[in-house]
């Protein structure tokens, strides 16, 4: 028999995903990806080694800096892939071991895609069972606090928190001024 009540919880990122996330991501450039609004920006950055890093700092400075629609992304779906790994994988995927997506729009949201995809597969394997019981999330969350109904809403606000941002970094950049910061 389906998981009635788990399903009711996943299907509000379901719709969100479908009819207006990722339909606003469409037709997403490099350069948007990117763009640096003011100096000081956090986004995804080469390392000397090659791979590439997200901005970030455990806790984050006060205020903390505003942050590219790169950065966004690849926090949304750091959110997604570490939750699908300790509720359903093996654990392991802790900030250190993320491969982080190249500076290309592309690559960013062919990870993103991936991150949604196991998450989204891990709840349609889950059972309401699985809802009232605690379990160990990534390390840094609270998820371990808080029944697993609970892990799924904060990762639906998560996800619709961070994309209105990225949809509202969009509509700026398309908006911004000749002379305004990352105009050419």
């Amino acid at each position: 028999m389906p998981a009635p009540r788990l399903r009711r919880l996943a299907s509000q990122l379901t719709w969100h995903w479908e009819h207006q996330l990722r339909p606003r991501l469409s037709g997403l450039t490099d350069a948007e990806y990117l763009w640096e609004p003011v100096e000081g920006c956090w986004s995804i950055r080469a390392r000397p080694d090659g791979a590439f890093a997200l901005d970030w700092a455990f806790p984050a400075p006060d205020p903390a800096p505003l942050t590219t629609i790169a950065w966004r992304l690849a926090h949304i779906g750091q959110t997604l892939a570490q939750r699908a790994d300790f509720h359903f994988g093996d654990g392991t995927l802790t900030m250190d071991r993320i491969r982080w997506p190249g500076p290309t729009a592309t690559e960013g949201l062919a990870w993103l895609d991936g991150a949604y995809a196991g998450w989204t597969a891990g709840l349609a394997a889950a059972d309401d069972g699985m809802l009232t019981r605690r379990s160990d999330g990534p390390p840094g969350t609270l998820d371990g606090r808080f029944p697993f109904a609970d892990v799924i809403l904060h990762v639906n606000r998560e996800v619709i928190h961070h994309g209105a941002e990225v949809a509202l970094l969009r509509d700026l950049y398309r908006a911004r001024r000749p002379g305004s910061p990352g105009t050419a």
